[in-house]
Order: structure tokens, then sequence, then C-alpha cells
């Protein structure tokens, strides 16, 4: 079999790892399609392994029996219910191929082999043994893999990875059997320059970089989770998101555009944005050594994860600052509660809980060599009558805080500023939810 060479538009493989997502199996007819498709794949003389996601909203019906049941179910057996879901996709997608006459074999996340830590509702996956699959495909069989689960290499416990997890276990799978791509199916036709659902004039980028949609997915965008991206970067294999409800081409995402590209965009791959985020100011910090340490020690401590961080300068006359960072809302309780109980060592005057913002980051690996971005964005924001409250940057990043009410007119306006509106609507949504 040819050896993967990426040549825009043209990829000749011999592996492929294919995931698909929660509304591309949704129901029977969802299956039959997916497995149409798989077939195809395999008639075509490639070797096939499938992750599958559990059925539409099965695993957000689970949480909410287990939480009828129980108001704070254990995290071992939350991960042992949560992990049917998979198992029902994979089971009824290996019955739907097999009634199409290949043969197939479906595993769950511990019998392909998906060794993970033992934090369950967020494992990590640390190793990959895929024997068990590579021997059903030296025998010709496509093999499905329950996806978001695996088992702890302590514990031997059922454990679940988490937001994304199905797409972390694609590319995890993938990389453990040097497979040539991995293709994510979702219900878009790949990735565009913006939400089309706030952008409906969003364009479909042809191809990305590890490094651009590293910092989509960070910043809000939903197609692709972080760390399935950060698994692909690492190992240096390409994904192709495409939906399972077309034949478009879809987006490929790579370690670097091929030779002679427009790279579609020359400044800006894309707009993403964030609703996910809560403020928590810091009014009157002490201003000397040793406090902001102790301050985000403490947070570092309950296992918050942060990202905006802004230090006013200190006032002159009472030798005191603000400071202000972003959380995740739903550790927003948890990390006001967290400085509280510092308040007194600190010495910091009060706290101000703000969550009702949004998010806008900018991002484009040629912001590198293009000056005035930032100054077209903070202009385009000034004529649609939205304040920045926050901004901060990475060298292909450019990220602003708005209240969340105003945040799709910023998206749009920012779209169009940068002249990424596509002439045509391109994006169509089949399946609902954008994965």
């Amino acid at each position: 079999m040819e050896k993967f060479t990426y040549v825009r538009h043209s990829f000749a493989v011999g592996m492929i790892v294919q995931k698909f997502g929660g509304s591309s199996v949704a129901d029977a007819e969802g299956m039959k399609r997916v497995a149409q498709r798989i077939v195809a794949t395999k008639r075509a003389g490639h070797d096939v392994v499938v992750v599958v996601s559990a059925m539409g909203d099965t695993t957000d019906e689970l949480i909410e029996l287990a939480n009828q049941v129980s108001p704070m179910p254990s995290g071992r057996e939350l991960d042992m219910l949560l992990t049917a879901g998979e198992r029902i996709s994979m089971a009824l997608l290996a019955m739907a191929i097999s009634n199409l006459g290949h043969e197939a074999r479906s595993f769950t996340g511990s019998q392909a082999g998906i060794i993970t830590d033992s934090a369950h509702g967020r494992a990590r996956v640390i190793d990959v043994s895929p024997g068990r699959i590579q021997e059903a495909l030296d025998q010709g069989a496509i093999a499905i893999v329950a996806g978001f689960q695996g088992v702890s290499q302590d514990t031997k416990d059922i454990t679940t990875l988490g937001r994304g997890g199905s797409d972390t276990t694609a590319v995890a799978l993938a990389a453990a059997l040097d497979a040539d791509v991995c293709e994510i199916y979702t219900d878009v036709d790949g990735v565009f320059s913006a939400d089309p659902r706030i952008v409906p004039a969003a364009r479909q980028l042809k191809s990305v970089t590890y490094e651009e949609m590293l910092e989509l997915a960070a910043s809000g965008a939903k197609v692709l989770h972080l760390r399935c991206v950060e698994y692909a970067r690492r190992f240096d294999l390409p994904i192709h998101v495409r939906s399972s409800f077309s034949n478009k081409e879809g987006t490929w995402v790579v370690k670097d555009y091929p030779e002679g590209a427009d790279m579609e965009q020359a400044i800006l791959a894309g707009v993403a944005h964030d609703r996910s985020e809560a403020k928590i100011t810091i009014v009157g910090v002490p201003d000397r050594p040793g406090v902001a340490a102790a301050i985000f020690r403490s947070l570092a401590d309950a296992a918050i994860n942060l990202d905006m961080i802004v230090q006013n300068v200190s006032a002159a006359a009472t030798g005191r600052t603000d400071i202000s960072f972003t959380l995740p809302k739903t550790e927003g309780q948890t990390g006001v509660a967290t400085l509280k109980k510092i308040q007194g060592e600190v010495g910091f005057e009060s706290l101000i809980y703000d969550d009702q913002i949004g998010k806008l980051s900018l991002v484009g690996a040629g912001m590198r060599s293009h000056p005035g971005i930032s100054a077209t964005l903070f202009g385009a924001m000034s004529d649609a009558g939205i304040n920045i409250e926050m901004i901060t940057t990475s060298e292909i990043r450019i990220s602003i805080l708005c209240r969340e009410s105003d945040l799709d007119r910023a998206v749009q306006a920012a779209h169009t500023a940068f002249n990424l509106d596509s002439d045509q609507v391109e994006a169509v949504v089949y399946g609902g939810s954008g994965r």
C-alpha cells in the first residue's frame, strides 16, 4: 500500500481510522448510512478502524437518569453507566456492516487497549496497545471501537475521557496503528472561518495547520477537541474533517500548508468564540512580590484552569492593583470560594464575579507577518459599538472579552472586517449539533 503523501486535494492511504459522532449515528437510518460509507472505504482496498460515539443525546440522557437516582453519583459508577452508550453504538454498527456482507468486530475501549489514568470523567490516555484491533485487521475484518472510554492502568476500572473523548480515542488509535489518516466525520462539511450558525457567510477552509487548529479549539471552536489536535500534532497525524451527510472534500488538519498553496486566507484562519467562561476580578491586591504567586498557587491547588489574565498598573497612592482572569463557568464558584479562603493572608479588598461575558479570538499563522491586525479588530469593534473589557495575545492569536449579549455581533463584525465572508452560503449543519 502506498504511504500517505500530502498533495493538495490528493491523498493516497492504506489504513484509515474513521470517527463518527453522535449525530451521525443518531438513529437506525444513520447507522445504515454510516455502515455504507465504511464498507465503501473497505471495498476501495483500505484497512478500516472505526471509532463511534453514543447515539444522539444518549450520554446526556444517561447523565440525567443518574442524577435522578442519585444527586452525587460516584465517578466510578457514572463512568460504568456512560460507557454503555458507545457500546450500544458499536454493536449496532457492526450489525449494520455485517448486513452489507462484510465482517465487523466491535470492541470496548478496554478491549481495544486504550489505557488511561484513573481520573474518572476526565481520564487521559497514557498508552494504547491495539493488539486485538491489529489481529482483526489482519484477518480482514473491520474493527469498530467504542469511543470516549478506556481502562485505568492502576485500578483496572472503566474510565471515560471527558468532552471530545471519541475524537481523542480515534487519533490515539490512529497513531498507535500507524494509520495514514484519521477521518473525523461530523454534521458539518469541515472547519469554517467562523461558526456558521452565527455567520452564515462563513467560508470552509480546505486546510488548516495543527497550530491554528489548536488555537481555534482552545478559543471555543467546537468542530475538533483540543486534546485530539494535540495528539495529532505530537504524532504528525493528518486529520480529515468531513461530513457523514455529504461527500464534500472537507478540511485537512496538517503540520504545514502544502507548498504553493494559497492558504485560503493569507492572514486569518478564522474567528472563534466562547460563551463558557466567567471572569473574576480581585480588587485592591497589595502590589508586592509573592502576592500574585500566592493567589495563582491556591487556584492551581484547586485544579482550576485559567485562561486570560490581566493585572492593572498599581496606583501610586495606595500601592494596590486589580487582577482579573477568566475561568470556566463550571469552576467559577469554586474559584471564588478558594480566593475567599486566602483573603486574610493576601490582603486584597474584594472579589467581583461576572459570568455574562463572551470571548472572541482571531487565529491565523499569517498574523506573524502582517501588522495592523489589532487596529483593524479594535476599529471593527468600535464601529459595532462593542466595548472591549480584556485583551490577550499569542503569536498567532488575539483574544478579546466583551459582554455575552454583544458576542454574536462582535463575531460578525470581525469576520466582515477581515474579508472572511464568502460570496455564497457554504455551510450546512446537517445534524444540528456541529459535532
